[in-house]
């Protein structure tokens, strides 16, 4: 995302106003917000364009042209307009109309950039990767025109006139200011701590080709696979920040204590249940996936970790709703410290053994950090008896039965997809027999 506030600043201020009248015109924040964005995109567009020539030179080594930098600079105040009217739609709880968005971005993406290399591919790979850039451009700027196309048409449905004093411009500034200035001190800690992981590790005595394949072993290939089943949580986390700013706008703590209990009890029961499926299953989903028996062991390691991982995204989308935002980033920002350092001390001694020492640390310092600062301003109740323990007693339980009824099968895509939904089958019927998932 272009900018990393302003998303949260139009979500935060559309749910606040229609909280308290339903059918106000939204017009003035929208302007307000939409101006903001603007103003920032074309900043941010002049500012790449000033610097093309020294990233081609010194970061890319004149490995492109710098003319590429100026057709993406074109789309970046399209970019950032559209974070915007996301954030509108996502505080309607009309997501779908983003995804309809989406959905026209990739057409219209596909289309042009197809068009454009049977135009140019013939000239050279030069030509080709400016048809590619150009293609993203007109998608973004396309994409743009499309979503806010929805929102002249959205907005006629709030017809009462905007009467109050509210300072917008100030409203948008104490959001986006903190979230983005914390989120560029995060990109460039996480940059560094990425520069750093197979320097330290080349350190510790491993040869520099087995630092960088170890790494990318486990960040590559075991980390992406144990976080894709988190797009299911995450087609829905995106709308507890309106959902939790209109409770809290209200000042319901009884209801935001309620819907924190549901979410962390289905967040909960989904990611252990994802844990045994990694856990039991390690082996013959590295060979399905990447015909390779070494994925398994960090799939087996590192599975653990997604009750932290998934639970984290959930626990700062609702911080976020509760006005939280600048804590979530201080949060982000303490833990990147905190890696970094480790990674610095730690990987040099315990090598790849350090490492994941390092992954553990982290998520459980982040996740940990976010919900005992959720839990001082909320006061829920966590049920580690249905949420963890029954759970854990689940996923056994259902690897038991699973194992009596299959006991050896051919690892093929299609057999280890039948085994984990019969997995996780047992595991659903064992959750409804011993009630963990009742309200």
């Amino acid at each position: 995302m272009l900018h990393p506030g302003i998303n949260l600043a139009a979500t935060r201020i559309i749910t606040v106003q229609t909280t308290l009248n339903p059918k106000i015109s939204l017009n003035k924040p929208m302007k307000k917000c939409l101006t903001y964005s603007l103003l920032f995109g074309i900043f941010s567009a002049v500012l790449l364009s000033l610097f093309a020539d020294i990233i081609c030179t010194y970061l890319l080594h004149n490995k492109v042209q710098s003319y590429l930098f100026y057709i993406i600079a074109i789309s970046l105040p399209f970019i950032s307009m559209s974070s915007a009217l996301n954030g509108y739609f996502t505080a309607l709880r009309k997501n779908g109309k983003n995804a309809l968005a989406r959905i026209f971005e990739q057409f219209v993406k596909i289309t042009a950039t197809a068009y454009l290399l049977s135009l140019f591919m013939p000239s050279g790979l030069e030509y080709a990767c400016l048809s590619l850039v150009f293609g993203e451009a007109i998608s973004e700027i396309m994409s743009f025109l499309f979503v806010f196309a929805l929102y002249r048409i959205e907005r006629k449905n709030y017809t009462v006139k905007d009467n109050t004093k509210t300072n917008y411009t100030k409203s948008i500034f104490e959001i986006t200011l903190p979230v983005s200035i914390t989120s560029y001190i995060r990109s460039g800690l996480a940059s560094l701590k990425q520069l750093l992981i197979p320097l330290r590790l080349e350190k510790s005595g491993m040869d520099c080709n087995i630092a960088i394949s170890t790494y990318g072993l486990i960040n590559g290939m075991a980390m992406p696979l144990l976080m894709f089943p988190e797009v299911i949580i995450n087609s829905f986390s995106g709308l507890l920040v309106p959902e939790f700013t209109y409770y809290y706008t209200k000042n319901n703590f009884n209801r935001i204590r309620e819907i924190i209990s549901k979410i962390f009890r289905i967040t909960l029961l989904f990611s252990i249940g994802i844990i045994g499926a990694f856990i039991f299953y390690s082996n013959n989903i590295s060979l399905v996936i990447y015909n390779n028996l070494d994925i398994a062991l960090y799939l087996k390691i590192l599975a653990p970790l997604l009750l932290f991982m998934y639970l984290d995204s959930i626990v700062d989308n609702i911080l976020k709703g509760l006005n939280q935002q600048l804590s979530v980033m201080k949060c982000n920002i303490l833990d990147l410290f905190v890696s970094i350092f480790c990674i610095y001390i730690l990987l040099p001694i315990w090598g790849v053994n350090g490492y994941i020492f390092i992954i553990f640390l982290s998520e459980i310092l982040n996740s940990g950090i976010s919900i005992l600062q959720l839990k001082q301003i909320t006061h829920f109740k966590f049920d580690f008896k249905n949420w963890i323990i029954k759970p854990f007693i689940g996923i056994a339980f259902s690897y038991f039965v699973c194992t009596l009824l299959v006991p050896n099968i051919i690892p093929t895509t299609s057999c280890i997809i039948l085994q984990i939904a019969l997995f996780l089958g047992c595991y659903f019927v064992f959750l409804l027999l011993s009630k963990a998932l009742e309200v």
